[in-house]
C-alpha cells in the first residue's frame, strides 16, 4: 500500500493517489452496500471491495458520470432554481434504458455555487433529480477544463500538435495533475452512492478518461462502460502525448469502450497494439481486447438524436410562426445552412471560401443562393478563438462586398444566441445543410436537419409534409459514414467543396427525395434510445462472467489493472508442494527455459550457477527425472547444462531428446527429410528483406521468422501474409506452420512439448516407475501443450491414479495450468526448496544405511 503521507499533487499525477483534504460536509442519505464509511476509504488500497452485504437495490441501476449534469441552473431572488436540460444527451439516453432501471447522474454544474451553499444544493439535486454534483474549486476547474481538456486533449484528439508555442499549448505537467485530481473528485462522488455489486457505471467523454482506474482500483468487479464522444486520433498523433500509456491503461480498466466510428476504434486498437503490445480479436461480430484475463469490449455505435424532442420543438416552432416568418424573409432565395460552434476545427471559414468559390464559378446562383451561418458560443477557452472569429468576419465582409447588392447578401452571419425553436425553423427552410468541420467527433446537425425536413409525423400541413433534403458533409465528421446519400467533401479542397454546393443545389428533386428517404430511415431507427439500449446490452454481455472469476488488483499508479482468472487458478505454495514432493516415489519435473529458468529480457542467456546447483542436487535424487523442455537448439542447451550429467533435455520443442545420463541425442520427429527448408528459407528471406527489424533463426529441425524488433503493425501484417504464403506452398509437406508471439515457425508435424511430455511419462511407466508426482513449469503458448498433455496422460493412465500434478505457468495470466508463479525468481525458490528436501531425504537415507 502507498503511504498516506503522499499529499503532493505531483505524487497524484504520477499515480500515487493520495486522499485529498476537503472540508467536512453532510453525507448524502444514501444506503451503502460497501462495508464501512466513505470517509474511511483509502483508494490507495489495491484490494477489491466487493460487497458481501445484501444489496439495498432490488434491480440494476445505472450511474451516468459526465463532466456536466443534464441540468439548467438559475439564481432567482437569492436562491437556486434547477430544471432538466431537455436537450442534454445524457438525459435523453434514459429513453433506451429499461423503465424499471433507476438512473443517477454524477457531474458538475455549469454555474459556481458558493461553498456554504453546496451541501443544501447537493441535497436538493439528489432528492429532486437524483443528481450528485461535483463541486470543483475555480482554480482547479480552470486548469482541468480550460487547461488540460480544451488546450491539450481537445486539440490533440483533433489532430493538432503544438509544434510551436504560438501554435497550440505545450504539455504542462501541472495541468495533467489538475486533470487527475478532478477525476478523483468525481470518483469520490461515485463511491458515495454506488452499490458495486448491483450498479452499472457509464462514464462519458475525454474529460474523465482516468476515472476508470480509480473505480476499478476500489471495486474490482464493478460493471463499467466508457464512451468517447470526440475523435480518437491515429497512433502517430496520439503517441506524442507524454501521458499516452497512462490514459490507455486507465481506459482499459473499463469493461466496454465505445466509439462513434470504426476509424476511431481502429486508432485506439492500434495504439493499444503499438504501445502496450495488445492485440484484439473479433468473435461473432464483437471486438475484444484480452487484458490480464479480462475481455475489454470495443463498441462501435454512432449516437443518434431524440426524435420525440425534435418533434415537440417542431410543433412549438410551427405554433409560434417562426417557419412562416423565415419563409417570408428569404422568399425567392435558396438557403444553405451552417450551424457550428465557434471552434478552430469546425471549418467555418473553409465553408465561406467554398461559398465564394461557387458564386465565382456559377454566376447563376448570384442573387439567389444565401448561406446562413449560425455560430454558437465557444465551449470554454479554446485555442485561437479570437483569431478564428476575426478571420470569419473578414471573409463574410469580403464576400458580401463582392457579391452583395441591395436586398441581397450571400452570407448571413449570426453570432448571437439563437433559440432552439428558431434553429428548427431554419432547418425547415434550408435547401441544403453544409458541414465542413476538419475534424469532429459526431455532429448531429445533419440528423436534426433530416428529421425537420421530414416534417411533423401525422401532419398534413403544406410545409410539414415529407420533403427533399440535401447534405454536403465533411468526410472527417463522425456522422459521415452513416449518411451514404450525402455529398462527402474534403473541406480543405475549397474548389471541390464549392462544386459540391452547386451539385447539391442543382440536383433534380426526385434524386433529392430518394436521398432524403434513405437518410430518414436510418436516422429514425438509430436514435439516441437505440444507441443507449445497444450499449447497455453489450455492457451486460461483456460483464456476465464478472462473478465467475477470481479478481485481484495489481500494480501502482496508472499501471494498476485487475487480473481475472479461473477460481481454481492459484499461486503455487512452497510448503504444499514440498510436502507432496517428500511423499512421492517417482517424480517427473519438466522445466521450460526462456522465461522460466531465465528471464526473457536477460542479455546473458546462459543459466546461472545457482540454477545449475539446484538442478544438480535434484538430479542426484534417484526418485527424480528432471527434463529441460525448450524451443532452443540442442547445441546451446547441451553446452549450458553439461555440468548436470543426469539431466534430460528436450530441444527444439522435443524434436531432439537426450535422456538423463545419456550423451546421445535421439530424434523424435516422424521424418528426417528436411527438403522443405529449401522452400521455406527463400520465402522467409523475401519477407525479411521487406520487413525492417525482422530476422530468421535457423534450427536443425525448424525455421523461425521473428519480427519482435519490427514495426508491430507492419510486422503483424507481414506475419499474416507469410503464414498464408507458407501454408499454400507447404500444403503437401509433412510440416506445421504456426504463428506465435512475434514469430512464424515452420517445424515437422507432430513435434510439440506436449508430445515429448507424453513420451517421458510413457517411458517411465514402461520401466516400472510410473509417475506419482509431476511438476511442470512454463511461461508461453508452447508450454500450454505440456499442461494439456498432463491431463491427457492421466486419462491414458500413463500416470499413477493418485498422481500429484502441479502444472504451473509463470505470470498471472489465463492458462491451462492450475497454478502460477510470479516470475523466474520464484521458480528458482521452488527449485531450491525441493533441492533442500531431496538433500534432507538423502541424508536420512545415508544415516539409515549406516545404522544398518
Amino acid at each position: 500500500m502507498i503511504s498516506r503521507s503522499y499529499t503532493n499533487l505531483l505524487d497524484l499525477a504520477s499515480g500515487n493517489f493520495p486522499v485529498m483534504g476537503r472540508e467536512p460536509r453532510r453525507r448524502l442519505p444514501r444506503v451503502m452496500t460497501v462495508p464501512g464509511n466513505v470517509s474511511e476509504f483509502d483508494d490507495d488500497q489495491a484490494y477489491s471491495v466487493s460487497s458481501d452485504n445484501p444489496s439495498s437495490v432490488s434491480s440494476d441501476r445505472m450511474i451516468i458520470v459526465a463532466n456536466r449534469l443534464p441540468l439548467k441552473a438559475e439564481r432567482r431572488n437569492g436562491s437556486w432554481s434547477f430544471t432538466w436540460d431537455q436537450d442534454a444527451l445524457y438525459l435523453q439516453l434514459k429513453d433506451g434504458l429499461p423503465e424499471d432501471m433507476e438512473v443517477l447522474y454524477v457531474g458538475s454544474l455549469s454555474v459556481d455555487v458558493e461553498s456554504y451553499e453546496q451541501d443544501d444544493v447537493a441535497q436538493i439535486l439528489l432528492d429532486k433529480f437524483k443528481c450528485v454534483p461535483t463541486f470543483l474549486p475555480p482554480d482547479l476547474q480552470s486548469k482541468f477544463y480550460d487547461g488540460f481538456c480544451k488546450r491539450q486533449l481537445w486539440p490533440l484528439f483533433h489532430y493538432m500538435l503544438p509544434f510551436t508555442a504560438d501554435h497550440g499549448t505545450r504539455f504542462d505537467r501541472s495541468l495533467w495533475e489538475a486533470y487527475v485530481a478532478t477525476n478523483k473528485l468525481f470518483f469520490q462522488k461515485v463511491i458515495e452512492v454506488i452499490n458495486p455489486d448491483d450498479d452499472y457505471v457509464w462514464i462519458h467523454d475525454y474529460h474523465l478518461m482516468v476515472l476508470p482506474t480509480f473505480l476499478r482500483r476500489r471495486f474490482n468487479r464493478i460493471r463499467m462502460g466508457f464512451f468517447l464522444h470526440s475523435p480518437f486520433p491515429s497512433s502517430e498523433i496520439y503517441r506524442s502525448l507524454p501521458v499516452r500509456e497512462e490514459i490507455l491503461k486507465a481506459l482499459l480498466n473499463s469493461d466496454l469502450i465505445g466509439f462513434h466510428t470504426f476509424d476511431y476504434a481502429r486508432h485506439f486498437l492500434t495504439c493499444c497494439s503499438r504501445m502496450l503490445g495488445l492485440e484484439y480479436q473479433s468473435k461473432r461480430g464483437y471486438i475484444g481486447l484480452e487484458y490480464y484475463g479480462r475481455t475489454v469490449g470495443i463498441k462501435i455505435m454512432p449516437v443518434g438524436i431524440n426524435m420525440g424532442r425534435i418533434q415537440s420543438v417542431m410543433r412549438y416552432s410551427e405554433e409560434e410562426g417562426k417557419v412562416m416568418e423565415l419563409r417570408k424573409r428569404y422568399e425567392g432565395k435558396t438557403v444553405l445552412l451552417g450551424i457550428d460552434d465557434m471552434d478552430i476545427f469546425k471549418g467555418i471559414n473553409l465553408k465561406l471560401l467554398a461559398m465564394e468559390q461557387m458564386l465565382n464559378q456559377h454566376s447563376n446562383w448570384r442573387g439567389r443562393a444565401v448561406l446562413v451561418q449560425i455560430v454558437n458560443p465557444a465551449r470554454g477557452k479554446g485555442i485561437d478563438i479570437d483569431e478564428i472569429r476575426g478571420e470569419i468576419e473578414g471573409s463574410c465582409k469580403r464576400i458580401n462586398e463582392s457579391f452583395g447588392k441591395p436586398g441581397y447578401q450571400p452570407i448571413v452571419y449570426i453570432d448571437t444566441p439563437v433559440s432552439v425553436n428558431e434553429i428548427i425553423a431554419y432547418y425547415h427552410i434550408a435547401e441544403c445543410v453544409v458541414v465542413t468541420a476538419v475534424r469532429d467527433g459526431m455532429n448531429l446537425t445533419p440528423y436534426e436537419y433530416i428529421v425537420c425536413r421530414q416534417g411533423l409525423l401525422g401532419s398534413e400541413s403544406d410545409f410539414n409534409g415529407p420533403k427533399k433534403s440535401m447534405l454536403v458533409a465533411s468526410e472527417f465528421i463522425g456522422c459521415s459514414p452513416s449518411l451514404s446519400g450525402a455529398i462527402r467533401v474534403n473541406p480543405w479542397n475549397v474548389e471541390a467543396t464549392g462544386e459540391a454546393l452547386n451539385e447539391a443545389l442543382s440536383m433534380r428533386d426526385p434524386e433529392k427525395q430518394l436521398r432524403h428517404e434513405k437518410h430518414f430511415r436510418y436516422v429514425s431507427t438509430h436514435d439516441v434510445a437505440f444507441w443507449s439500449r445497444s450499449f447497455l446490452q453489450d455492457l451486460e454481455r461483456i460483464c456476465v462472467d464478472h462473478f465467475k472469476k477470481r479478481c485481484w488488483g495489481m500494480g501502482i499508479s496508472f499501471g494498476f489493472r485487475v487480473v481475472a482468472l479461473d477460481p481454481n487458478f492459484r499461486k503455487l505454495s512452497i510448503p504444499c508442494i514440498v510436502s507432496d514432493y517428500k511423499r512421492a516415489k517417482s517424480r517427473a519435473i519438466l522445466l521450460d527455459y526462456d522465461g522460466t529458468l531465465m528471464p526473457q529480457n536477460s542479455i546473458n542467456k546462459a543459466p546461472s550457477q545457482e540454477v545449475l546447483k539446484f538442478l544438480n542436487e535434484l538430479c542426484e535424487d534417484k526418485k527424480n527425472s528432471i527434463f529441460i523442455v525448450s524451443g532452443r537448439g540442442r547445441e546451446s542447451l547441451g553446452n549450458w547444462f553439461s555440468p548436470c550429467e543426469n539431466i534430460g533435455i528436450a530441444a527444439e520443442h522435443g524434436y531432439f531428446l537426450k535422456w538423463p545420463g545419456n550423451k546421445e541425442w535421439e530424434t523424435c520427429g516422424q521424418s528426417c527429410d528436411f527438403g522443405w527448408m529449401q522452400i521455406v528459407e527463400p520465402v522467409m528471406k523475401q519477407y525479411t528483406e521487406a520487413t525492417d527489424g525482422s530476422s530468421i533463426e535457423i534450427k536443425d529441425s525448424a525455421l523461425v521468422w521473428q519480427y519482435r524488433d519490427a514495426d508491430s503493425g507492419f510486422g503483424s501484417l507481414q506475419a499474416k501474409e507469410m503464414l498464408e504464403h507458407l501454408e499454400s506452398v507447404l500444403a503437401n509437406e509433412p510440416v506445421a506452420v504456426k504463428s506465435g508471439h512475434y514469430i512464424v515457425e515452420v517445424k515437422p508435424q507432430g513435434v510439440s512439448k506436449g508430445s515429448v511430455a507424453e513420451k517421458i511419462f510413457s517411458s517411465m511407466d514402461d520401466k516400472g516407475k510410473p509417475v506419482d508426482f509431476v511438476l511442470c513449469i512454463g511461461d508461453d503458448r508452447s508450454d500450454e501443450d505440456m499442461f494439456e498433455a498432463i491431463g491427457n496422460a492421466m486419462s491414458k493412465r500413463l500416470l499413477c491414479d493418485n498422481a500429484l500434478v502441479f502444472a504451473c505457468t509463470v505470470g498471472q495470466k489465463p492458462s491451462k495450468a492450475k497454478y502460477y508463479l510470479d516470475d523466474t525468481m520464484e521458480v528458482t525458490s521452488i527449485l531450491e526448496s525441493l533441492a533442500e528436501a531431496s538433500e534432507a531425504s538423502n541424508f536420512s537415507m545415508r544415516e539409515l544405511d549406516e545404522a544398518l
